[in-house]
């Protein structure tokens, strides 16, 4: 049977999602999880690879298993499978899938957040990347509007980062003031290049601190050019917000 799991986790800790040698990843921490829970070598397929540090909420991610048995009741199940995993990781929910359904390549859309703040808060700062200068949120969101579309983001994408191409189409991307001087960026798109949201955050930086105009994001784009673009901002900051399927996905927090 193919299962769909719903996962949180907090990516401070790892060394991204995907499994590496030498590396302490989600993929293999919650790979080692199932085989200990079911008795069977596991092989975990996720939505999409989040870097070193970068977290998640509801992720999702799907797997094959044979043990019917050991996934017949699917909250005795969550409750096992939470025990075994890290504090730092925890499985949401479990839903029996057809057996072509793909976490990765069935998803039509991806949403992050990026959490900033421009005001000493010692209470922020795992969580969110503290900005020494004040920022101009209208001039950002109007920097951010020339990211929507679909659009060649080759100048956000990491060198070397093995994309397959480079065209994504953006549905969403926009600015908001969560509290005093405490900020929040969504994006949301079919696909996400390689360090490509931590680059969008550094170079709306540049026209959010008068550095750069709203209109350089269109000229930075066409250039196709990483070094054109701003830097990359940390990636303690960075969640993977959402995932959408074409088909339904009932799910329940536990």
């Amino acid at each position: 049977m193919r299962y769909f799991i719903y996962l949180s986790y907090s990516g401070l800790g790892y060394s991204g999602w995907q499994k590496q040698e030498n590396a302490i990843t989600v993929q293999s921490e919650i790979e080692n999880a199932l085989h200990i829970l079911l008795h069977e070598d596991i092989t975990v397929t996720g939505a999409g690879r989040t870097d070193s540090g970068v977290s998640a909420r509801n992720y999702v991610a799907h797997f094959d298993s044979l043990n019917m048995n050991g996934i017949h009741d699917l909250n005795f199940f969550l409750y096992k499978l939470n025990a075994i995993l890290p504090k730092d990781i925890v499985a949401h929910d479990v839903r029996e899938m057809p057996p072509q359904a793909h976490a990765r390549f069935d998803a039509v859309l991806r949403e992050y957040k990026y959490y900033m703040h421009t005001v000493k808060d010692p209470f922020s700062d795992t969580y969110s990347y503290f900005f020494k200068c004040r920022v101009d949120m209208d001039r950002m969101n109007a920097a951010a509007s020339y990211l929507i579309g679909e659009k060649d983001f080759a100048s956000l994408q990491k060198l070397h980062g093995a994309n397959t191409g480079s065209v994504c189409t953006v549905y969403d991307a926009a600015w908001e003031e969560a509290s005093d001087r405490h900020y929040v960026f969504t994006v949301s798109a079919n696909r996400f290049l390689r360090n490509m949201v931590r680059a969008m955050v550094g170079s709306l930086l540049e026209v959010g601190t008068g550095k750069r105009s709203p209109e350089w994001i269109a000229e930075m784009l066409e250039k196709k050019d990483r070094n054109a673009a701003g830097s990359s901002v940390p990636g303690n900051a960075l969640f993977l917000n959402r995932i959408e399927y074409p088909f339904q996905l009932e799910r329940k927090i536990l």
